[in-house]
């Protein structure tokens, strides 16, 4: 398989980007030097955007077959490389672990769904209300959809993309994330050559987003963007797509919150919410920024959950032991720690020690914080975690819901029925009952509501995005027409 990451892959071809600016990627652990990246410019993007449209209908045309070997091919060509990719989600992104491969079996979920896809592209035939004709829908590949990626997750929820819109009949040029260019692009790129997929079928352009970053989205060829990030990132992608009248796929930030109800069983609970809060650093768009925890359980849950949070290990992911590695980069850490600070200045206690060394925070646990501080207003990104108290089940629905975000969340309670009541009120995409909010299934429907996002992803519904219809109608006898 192809190693050598510091070039761009357009047209079957690995090729030095044109751009006179570069990408230096490193380790944010170490920040060890991991290639130096010459960026794609316009007119990069522009070659590998005009080789997907001159690709994509022979590749639509594939049989339903053809496509399932290619993807297959491409499951099992994942297999081989696990240690491969796992190493460079540890290196480049900063993931333990237990978090790297957890990102390897769920996006390998997702490749494997995608093999059912060619055969569940359905059309159908529908009665007319004129005599002789005969209505029939087509669904095909909706063409060229660009893709960009994320540092987080960024194997997983690039491959989320890719690989269903390929199944669908797609072809995709790809923007990997300027931290992780490797595991959210080029090494994916490396892993469809290596699977044999025909030259055209898959580009990525590497390149700063203040250098291609518009132009990406502007260009006339990509029928729909797709994007996984922050809000703010993509609003405006979302503003330019709709001048262009293209389509966008969204999944963008959240503020998840679990509700822990009075009669929930305080010891799981919590640990399912400290998972649920520091997994990755709690860089993870699923994760829990807020625990709303009923009055009558508040101070044993707090010290349960701190107990809990203190035994996690943190430094360096390459250390098997360690679940909470560093924040990806500078700026981000300089982030949370003004977060952190203003919700202590506001009145909120802190649970735990506070330190920063390096690009390495420890789990950070505040409480008594209240839905308008810093720390619990805003998406932290971090691993922090903020323990808020209510005074009924009404209350804590309201503090979940009083966000203008609603990804993911949960709702612990040892009834569940109550429980599944509960999550039916709150307005997110996904709730889940006795678990914490970070799940993704690569057959059920992925996304969020208000701020986190447009559409969804996984299954059925990422073959309504992916897709286009086509009405055709047959006139089977001569129509009169009042002339």
């Amino acid at each position: 398989m192809h190693t050598d990451f510091t070039k761009q892959y357009i047209n079957g071809s690995w090729v030095s980007g044109s751009s006179s600016k570069t990408i230096e990627n490193t380790n944010p652990y170490n920040g060890e030097s991991l290639g130096t990246i010459a960026s794609a410019d316009a007119n990069d993007l522009d070659r590998a955007y005009q080789s997907a449209s001159d690709y994509q209908k022979t590749w639509d045309a594939h049989s339903p077959a053809e496509k399932q070997q290619y993807i297959h091919r491409l499951y099992d060509v994942m297999q081989n490389q696990k240690e491969t990719i796992v190493e460079w989600l540890i290196k480049e992104s900063g993931s333990s672990r237990l978090k790297a491969e957890t990102e390897f079996n769920t996006a390998s979920n997702i490749v494997f769904e995608s093999t059912s896809f060619p055969n569940r592209i359905h059309g159908s035939t529908a009665p007319s209300n004129t005599p002789g004709k005969e209505n029939y829908t087509f669904r095909s590949g909706k063409g060229v959809i660009g893709v960009i990626g994320p540092w987080n997750f960024p194997f997983h929820l690039a491959m989320r993309t890719i690989a269903p819109a390929v199944a669908a009949g797609n072809t995709v040029v790809v923007k990997p994330a300027s931290d992780t260019p490797v595991t959210s692009g080029l090494l994916i790129a490396a892993l469809f050559e290596e699977a044999g997929f025909p030259a055209g079928v898959i580009h990525v352009t590497a390149g700063r987003g203040s250098e291609i970053g518009d132009a990406f989205v502007t260009h006339e060829v990509p029928a729909l963007l797709s994007f996984t990030g922050s809000t703010e990132v993509g609003t405006h992608i979302a503003e330019l797509a709709a001048k262009n009248l293209k389509e966008t796929a969204l999944e963008l930030g959240g503020n998840n919150a679990m509700v822990v109800l009075n009669d929930a069983e305080v010891k799981k609970a919590a640990k399912a919410a400290v998972f649920g809060s520091f997994l990755h650093q709690g860089q993870i768009c699923l994760a829990l920024n807020r625990v709303i925890i009923h009055d009558d359980i508040y101070d044993e849950f707090v010290e349960e959950f701190t107990r809990v949070a203190k035994t996690l290990k943190a430094g360096d992911p390459s250390d098997e032991n360690v679940i909470v590695g560093p924040i990806i980069n500078e700026e981000q850490v300089n982030n949370i720690e003004k977060l952190v600070q203003g919700t202590i200045d506001a009145g909120a206690k802190l649970q735990t020690e506070f330190e920063i060394n390096g690009q390495v925070i420890p789990p950070v646990v505040l409480s008594e914080v209240t839905n308008d501080m810093p720390a619990a207003k805003d998406e932290v990104f971090g691993p922090v975690a903020t323990l808020i108290r209510a005074s009924s089940e009404d209350e804590a629905i309201r503090i979940a819901n009083d966000s203008p975000y609603g990804l993911s969340g949960s709702v612990f309670t040892q009834d569940r029925y109550r429980g599944m009541q509960a999550a039916r009120r709150i307005n997110s995409g996904m709730v889940h009952v006795n678990d914490q909010s970070v799940n993704d299934e690569a057959h059920l429907p992925f996304g969020g509501e208000k701020q986190s996002g447009i559409g969804r992803f996984n299954g059925e519904w990422v073959l309504d995005e992916f897709t286009t219809e086509q009405w055709i109608s047959v006139q089977a006898q001569d129509r009169p027409y009042p002339l």
